[in-house]
């Protein structure tokens, strides 16, 4: 294919002509929604967008005139001499791949807006295309950005991401990290490129979708406050207050009053979680593991050599269609994060397990997803439900409708489903999220009459 074109003038025809004739070689065995690698001057074969997207950044940015071998976009590999060899990878990213983060982190929401799928999470505004794209750059210019002039190791995005990491780590206040960035700001250069507060600090890594949705609670946990109770002051069911009130004393001495919730629950949106699963084309192969994977010789060594499971399959022929759609567990228990039994208190977290990944994988920590925390002091008992209810929400949305997901190992968008298999508890937990009392002569879910009860 003649390439001459890319060391052409960018507003001359013959150079419009040349993009065209690339993207239809690109888009040779694709959809025309499909994401390829941009290899505009600033991408440079690090990101992935639409056709459109691919063809305004060719048209604004230029094309990437060191890449002269498309292996990346379906052309097999020519054994180039001198700068051609090399020149595809001649910036790549050393040390913190925050630019790779970047792209699997926000791939999705891209595929979202570009098809015209606007309704991420339910009940909740949304950033519009313009918006998203906006905060995409920000993201990017931070990512490229040096943290001071000079630096080789950190960019402004990575050092801000590692000193969020370690405040996490090792549980350290809001207050101290304020004060290590006016530490930072006064001992190094002015041209330090750091925020000045962790408030805008988290305001940057916001756009990257680590977030959750915070909801007040009724202290006797009757009903949330969202929806369409989201402004009220008491419970509808049992007319407790919604507020505690903390009495302090201003500057000129008179008291005042402070409303605070007396109980909240954290939320974390699930679909988003779960779409991440695809967008690192390695850990999406793996997303079918449970099909395509195991051996199939009588041994249990993975859920899905279960009955159970072979009795979903045989029950629901839709879902098991794709093997992408997504296997997930539910566990739950209460726990004292302050680690001294002197204190009585019980935070619940809500834990789902992916089944889709190989055995040595699907148990591990980095695959698990947090779904929700409930506060405490005391744990929620047989009105988990409660909390439970926008998890639930978006499950059945991801049973009945599906979301919209890209998927990188095959470069295609999906309409990825998802089933709540089963849950996992001790049995006073149990009793609590099955609403069976666990107690007494019918103590056994299943055995019912027939339990022992002695």
């Amino acid at each position: 294919m003649d390439k001459t074109w890319i060391d052409l003038p960018r507003m001359s025809r013959d150079y419009f002509d040349g993009i065209d004739r690339f993207l239809e070689f690109a888009y040779t065995d694709k959809l025309d929604d499909s994401f390829i690698s941009c290899p505009c001057r600033k991408c440079e074969n690090r990101y992935s967008f639409p056709r459109a997207a691919v063809r305004k950044h060719l048209y604004s940015c230029g094309f990437f005139k060191k890449y002269k071998n498309w292996t990346n976009h379906g052309e097999s590999y020519a054994f180039l001499s001198g700068e051609q060899a090399y020149g595809t990878f001649e910036n790549s990213t050393v040390g913190d791949d925050m630019v790779g983060m970047i792209s699997d982190a926000l791939r999705n929401q891209h595929s979202g807006t570009s098809v015209g799928n606007d309704e991420r999470i339910p009940n909740e505004p949304q950033k519009g295309p313009d918006e998203a794209m906006a905060a995409y750059l920000k993201l990017l210019e931070n990512a490229n950005t040096e943290l001071y002039p000079g630096c080789k190791n950190f960019t402004s995005l990575s050092f801000i991401v590692r000193l969020l990491h370690m405040k996490v780590l090792n549980k350290l206040t809001n207050k101290t990290i304020d004060k290590f960035l006016a530490f930072y700001h006064e001992a190094f250069p002015e041209a330090l490129n750091l925020p000045n507060s962790y408030y805008e600090a988290q305001k940057i890594i916001d756009d990257l979708g680590f977030t959750y949705k915070t909801w007040d609670a009724c202290p006797r946990s009757c009903m949330l406050f969202r929806n369409e109770h989201a402004n009220l002051d008491a419970c509808v069911v049992c007319g407790e207050s919604r507020w505690k009130v903390t009495i302090t004393k201003s500057k000129t001495g008179k008291k005042r009053g402070k409303k605070r919730a007396t109980k909240q629950m954290r939320y974390i949106p699930l679909k988003s979680k779960l779409q991440r699963f695809f967008t690192s084309s390695e850990i999406a192969k793996l997303m079918s593991w449970h099909a395509d994977g195991q051996t199939n010789d009588g041994v249990r060594r993975h859920p899905a050599d279960a009955p159970a499971w072979k009795e979903f399959d045989r029950r629901h022929v839709r879902f098991v269609g794709d093997i992408r759609n997504i296997r997930l567990g539910l566990a739950s228990d209460g726990f004292n994060p302050y680690g001294t039994m002197s204190i009585t208190h019980s935070t619940w977290p809500v834990v789902l397990v992916v089944y889709n990944l190989p055995p040595w994988m699907c148990m591990k920590q980095p695959f698990f997803i947090l779904s929700l925390v409930i506060d405490g002091p005391k744990g929620p008992g047989d009105k988990i439900d409660v909390y439970l209810q926008p998890l639930i929400e978006e499950l059945l949305e991801l049973w009945n409708e599906g979301e919209l997901t890209f998927d990188a190992s095959t470069n295609q968008m999906f309409q990825l489903h998802a089933d709540l298999m089963w849950t996992i508890n001790d049995f006073p937990a149990y009793a609590n999220l099955s609403g069976w009392s666990t107690k007494g002569k019918f103590a056994c879910p299943s055995c019912n009459k027939n339990t022992v009860s002695c």
